[in-house]
This record gives structure tokens, sequence and C-alpha cells, in this order.
């Protein structure tokens, strides 16, 4: 019985294999799902309050404890007069308040509509919280937020500011002397191209929010930071990155550092050539730091994609032809790939007799397929994520307020090679301008 049961399963196995292969890449990539509007959202919302007011079972939940610590924090605000003091914001836990150095805490947002959080900031003079929701790193398991929502006391109640259609928040900042003027850096979508993306600022307290900063429907603000001597001077990182189940692009030329001298709310592009910083198409994932004590000193770090040269004597299996030639832009370009190597490599890859090189190009000629379609079908997203020869995390300063910028790691600092989308942060201390934190 164990020797039929085998027999079978290694049977269906052979046919899901054999169908799987015969599955065009172009008919996959055909498959998409139309993202919920945020209507949509906010309607479902509406539908539960008024299904929990008519349920004959409103009990509630009642919080017996975590049986396993919580995931990712994404930010950490503490009372700079009392550091016993502080929230702490989870990607998917909430936020928590604690008033004894983290000995216990208080969840302050469970009674909400969305629970997954991107970037906390506190006016602590007059106890005025606002709070970023969605986790802007790009995981798979990042969730969209509901946008924007505001305390004034202690968290204990909520007011809801809007801004549904940007999902992701990575950054909020108050205005160090006035707590109605703030800036967040929305990030976006993070599985479908939208407009709700960039630089967002409010004059009112979050009544009215003006977007002050876009580039494209790609490309969303990840980080900000700002002159606490002269709040009219802010730094935003802008990110381009298109995310699919099975693929991330992290990085391209539209990203970059912005700076604004006006408060924000005019931008102009810092991370130019001849800055010093990396531009481009390999410009990835960056964080910007101000020295509070010095607002001339500005640190970045970011994940340049850029490709080294690869000294190693790596190769994998898809070597046979290298992918960067497999990945072909034009149908005379995939002509023109050697059809002894290609077949070598369908051989490889136990796809041969039923395709071959003269197949391929045949169907690539005609239009049946697109240029691109076999790359992506054999693309080993582990081989990418791992083995890639890229520069990596760079860390960079600038003495002149972001005009020019020099490198400061001449090694490899070995912190993250395909991770960037995930970590981009850095922080340096209020009073020492060589000490940092990635």
């Amino acid at each position: 019985m164990f020797d039929s049961i085998s027999t079978k399963t290694a049977f269906m196995f052979k046919n899901l294999v054999s169908f799987c292969l015969l599955l065009s890449p172009a008919l996959m990539s055909q498959a998409q799902i139309a993202p919920s509007t945020a209507a949509d959202r906010v309607k479902s919302l509406e539908q539960k309050r008024l299904m929990a007011k008519s349920s004959p079972f409103n009990t509630g939940f009642r919080n017996i404890g975590p049986n396993v610590m919580s995931g990712r924090v994404v930010d950490v605000e503490v009372n700079p007069e009392d550091p016993t003091e502080f929230y702490v914001a989870y990607a998917t836990g909430g936020l928590w308040h604690t008033t004894n150095n983290g000995q216990s805490f208080l969840p302050v947002f469970d009674s909400e509509d969305v629970i997954g959080l991107g970037d906390v900031a506190v006016h602590w003079p007059s106890r005025t919280i606002y709070l970023g929701t969605g986790e802007a790193n790009s995981s798979r398991s990042s969730y969209s937020g509901m946008g924007m929502y505001k305390s004034t006391d202690n968290g204990k109640t909520w007011q809801y500011l809007g801004l549904p259609e940007t999902h992701h928040i990575g950054e909020v900042i108050i205005h160090p002397a006035n707590p109605n003027t703030v800036w967040i850096a929305a990030t976006g979508h993070l599985y479908s191209p939208n407009k709700e993306r960039g630089v967002y600022k409010t004059t009112d307290g979050g009544k009215t929010w003006k977007q002050t900063l876009f580039i494209d429907d790609q490309t969303g603000a990840i980080e900000m930071d700002i002159n606490t001597q002269n709040p009219d001077e802010l730094y935003a990182s802008m990110w381009y990155k298109t995310r699919k189940p099975w693929n991330f692009e992290e990085s391209g030329k539209s990203s970059g550092i912005y700076k604004s001298s006006d408060g924000g709310n005019k931008w102009t592009l810092i991370s130019t050539a001849g800055s010093g910083l990396p531009a481009g198409a390999g410009m990835g994932r960056s964080g910007v730091a101000v020295f509070p004590a010095n607002p001339n000193i500005v640190y970045a770090v970011i994940d340049n994609q850029a490709r080294r040269p690869d000294t190693a004597t790596r190769r994998g299996r898809d070597e046979v032809i290298p992918k960067e030639q497999l990945n072909t832009r034009t149908s005379e370009d995939f002509a023109k790939l050697d059809s002894k190597l290609l077949d070598s490599l369908l051989k490889q890859r136990r796809l041969y007799p039923t395709y071959t090189a003269e197949g391929l190009k045949k169907d690539v000629a005609s239009g049946k397929l697109k240029p691109t379609d076999l790359y992506n079908y054999l693309f080993d997203a582990n081989d990418e994520l791992f083995n890639v020869p890229i520069e990596g995390a760079q860390v960079y300063r600038s003495n002149d307020g972001g005009k020019t910028w020099n490198r400061m790691n001449t090694k490899g600092l070995g912190l993250y090679n395909s991770y960037g989308y995930y970590f981009g942060r850095i922080t340096v201390s209020p009073s020492n301008p060589d000490k940092l934190v990635i």
C-alpha cells in the first residue's frame, strides 16, 4: 500500500511539473488582480461598525497577555525630559506606551481600524501624537494602513486624519515649535502603482494635506529628517521600487535624496551626478540624518544596487549564458543568442526537447513570447538574493548641508546584500557627529 501511494504521488507530481513547464510565463504575467480602493476599505470598516452595533454578542475581547513576543518594531519615540517614558510602534502590533522604562506597557491603539504601523511622532510639550499607519519596510508581510491618526491625550482617543491611499508611511515629522505643522513620507502601495505617494504637508493639524513632492506612481518617500535649528530645512529620501509576489525590483533612476529650504513646499534633487552620492538605476532605499548641533553635517545610508566587478568565481547553474545576456529587451537581441548555449541551458533546466533554441526564437520573433519570458521563467530568486555582486550598504557624509558628499566606508559594511528594501535608517548622536547607528 505504501508503494502504491508513493507511486501515485510521484505520478501526480510529475504531471504537475509538466503542466507548470508548459504554462507560458507570458500568460502567467497577465494574471493581474486590481488593488482594492480606499473607498472599498472605508466602506467595509463602516459595515463592520454597523454589524458590531447590531450584534447581540457584543462582548469584545479580553487581553490575557502575549504567548509569543511581538514582531518588528518600526519606531521608538522617547520623552527628552524623561527617558523612562516612551512609545513603541510595531509593524503589526499597534502602539504601546510606557512610563517606567519599559517594565510595563499599555496598548493605546487597539480600538482603531488598523493595527499595522509605519512611524510615530510626538510633540512632547503639547502631548500631541501623530501616527502614520502601514509598515514601510517592503516585505511581503508589510501590511497596508489607512493613513494618518492623531491623539492629544496620550493615546486615549484618536482622530482619523485621512490619506487612506498612502498605504505605507515611512516617516512622520512634527514642526518643533508648531504641532499643527507636520510632514510625512508616504511610500505608497506595495504591490501596485499609485499617485498618492511622496511627501505630504499639513499646517492645520491634519485637517487638510498637500502633496508637495511627487515623482511618479512607482517612486515614494521612505525617510525624512529636519534641521531643528531651522525647521524650514528638510531632507527627503525618494525610492523607486516594484514588488510582485515572485520578484522585487528595489532600485531605479528616479530614486534620490531631495532637500527643501522653504518648509517642504518646494524640493531640489541633491543626489545628482558630481554630488558624491550614487545616482542612476542602482540607487535603492536611502535614509538621512541631520546632526542637530551642527546641521551642516548630514549623513545618508544608501542601499546601492549598482553591480561591482565580479572578481569571485561565482557562476550559478543558469550561467551557461550570463543572466545579463539572457535578459534581452528586443526580439532582435533574443535572436542573436548563441543557439548551442541556449540549448545547453534548456537541457540543464530539463526543458529540452519540449523547448528548443530554434523554437523559442521563432515564438519570440512571431510575438507569441516576449523576449524576457525565458529570463523571467528561469529567474532564480535565491541566487539573485544572496550571490549578486552589488555594492550594498554605503554611508555618506556632507559637511555643507547636502551640497557635496563623501563616502565614509572604504570597505563593504556587510550589513545587507539584497535586503536593502528592509533596512535603510541612519541616526546620528545628538552630541557626537561621529557616532552613528544604522
